[in-house]
């Protein structure tokens, strides 16, 4: 049974060896200096205006958690698409439905203006 894991615990021990040395020689040879604009936030090259305490809007998390929705949905599509000719008919039956109820929440969405930037 050992056999069987030996090979495991060995490139775990390895990786692990290996993340030590590089951070020891990181911390002792690598060198430090403190600048004012190093200890500033930084954000796409773009300067940093007002102070980091400001409220994100909640229009970008709404937009964000409507983008993973329907990203992962589309997602679905993908294996239907890869076994489309063997499910025949009721596959196109049943990918047109799950295409319709994905369309109906974008409307929905559209409609309550979920995604207008006034």
């Amino acid at each position: 049974m050992f056999e069987t894991y030996f090979p495991i615990l060995l490139l775990m021990a390895i990786g692990f060896a290996l993340s030590g040395v590089f951070l020891f020689l990181s911390a002792n040879i690598g060198k430090r200096t403190k600048l004012g604009k190093k200890t500033e936030p930084y954000e796409c090259g773009v300067d940093p205006v007002g102070t980091t305490k400001e409220p994100v809007q909640v229009k970008f998390f709404l937009v964000a958690i409507l983008f993973i929705i329907f990203d992962i949905e589309v997602i679905f599509l993908y294996p239907y698409a890869v076994i489309a000719r063997e499910l025949g008919m009721f596959g196109l039956i049943e990918i047109c439905v799950f295409v319709v109820i994905l369309l109906v929440g974008y409307f929905y969405v559209l409609g309550r203006g979920a995604l207008k930037w006034d």
